[in-house]
């Protein structure tokens, strides 16, 4: 089938309107008529080639919601006119370890990404979400119970959202914990409504005062301003986890300072260039941890949808039309969103 989409051809070139292909739906497979996909920094540093290995052309968008249009003969979960997302895959070897235990994201032969993933299909590698339509195995698609006319803010759930919910859930934030978000952005705003919405005392970490106000209408108990030495320090061995979503090189220890015993600092941002080597001193006494995490398997992200359907959850967001891509990278590199962009299609 021919698709509308955006994309661009190469590194160096605009993300302008192109036609794509999709295969027709085989036996397993769900159609999906895309409504609105989010924009996510990974995006931008695929389309340009800041990260190694993008295929040409490359459609992006892997924060995709819609309806279905059509289902293969063996699909049993949905049907047409369903409303369902579709995140940051679409298929994995099925049956290592972490497949077994669906942690797809964790897959041991690698998982194949909604955009820049290998795939039968012609180019030869997956084309994601900033198109009008997708095709995608069934167990890769993901039920949303919101109201349709939250529809746009739900897109960046997929990426976003999940990223902060997985370690949020397995390092057990909820009553009784002190769980820190460092950052406010597209992940980090995301990650204080989660951490608040599962019970627990929620500081957020900003350089801005001018965020503060924001913050607390997020859900975050207290806000600290990470570069007041005095506000850190008064935070001094009180935290059980702390969540950190800044993508930009800068000095752990600061945070890890932060923790209790047994407590864990854990990176979800992915900065272009390392981040200064951590005292190993600190975290020996204390036994603390400094871990990672990557979005989240298919029963998770499901998990997560439905935890943010129940709580009234979407992330925050600015709708912008497709022949606006190039302007909202450009804003994004500059921080000026808050805190989602979020295509519609129907202006495709």
């Amino acid at each position: 089938m021919t698709t509308k989409a955006y994309g661009a051809h190469a590194a160096d070139q605009p993300v302008v309107a192109l036609d794509i292909q999709r295969r027709a739906p085989g036996p397993g497979d769900v159609q999906i008529d895309i409504a609105y996909c989010g924009v996510c920094h990974s995006d931008l540093h695929t389309v340009r080639s800041e990260w190694p290995g993008t295929l040409y052309p490359c459609v992006p968008g892997h924060e995709i919601v819609g309806h279905v249009s059509a289902v293969g003969s063996d699909v049993s979960g949905f049907k047409v006119g369903d409303t369902v997302g579709v995140g940051c895959l679409v298929d994995s070897c099925r049956h290592c370890a972490s497949c077994s235990e669906g942690l797809e994201q964790y897959c041991t032969n690698g998982f194949v990404g909604t955009y820049n993933g290998p795939t039968a299909d012609a180019p030869g590698h997956t084309l994601g979400g900033y198109a009008q339509r997708i095709v995608v195995e069934q167990r890769f698609v993901l039920k949303v119970r919101h109201p349709e006319d939250q529809l746009a803010a739900v897109a960046p759930l997929l990426c976003a959202g999940i990223t902060t919910y997985s370690p949020l859930r397995h390092w057990q934030a909820g009553p009784g914990k002190k769980v820190g978000i460092v950052g406010i952005g597209g992940l980090g705003h995301m990650g204080i409504k989660i951490a608040h919405a599962m019970g627990a005392h929620v500081v957020a970490f900003t350089t801005s005062e001018s965020k503060r106000d924001e913050a607390h209408g997020l859900g975050a108990d207290e806000v600290v301003i990470s570069k007041d030495a005095a506000q850190m320090k008064a935070h001094a061995g009180s935290f059980d986890f702390i969540l950190n979503t800044v993508a930009a090189p800068h000095v752990l220890d600061a945070f890890t300072a932060l923790l209790k015993r047994d407590g864990t600092l854990c990176l979800v941002g992915a900065p272009a260039s390392p981040h200064p080597s951590p005292s190993v001193m600190g975290l020996i006494f204390g036994r603390k941890a400094i871990a990672g995490s990557l979005i989240g398997g298919i029963p998770e992200t499901q998990e997560m949808l439905d935890f943010c359907a129940e709580h009234g959850i979407v992330a925050d967001i600015e709708m912008i039309a497709a022949g606006d891509i190039e302007a909202a990278y450009e804003r994004m590199l500059k921080s000026d969103v808050k805190y989602r962009f979020v295509i519609d299609t129907a202006s495709m």
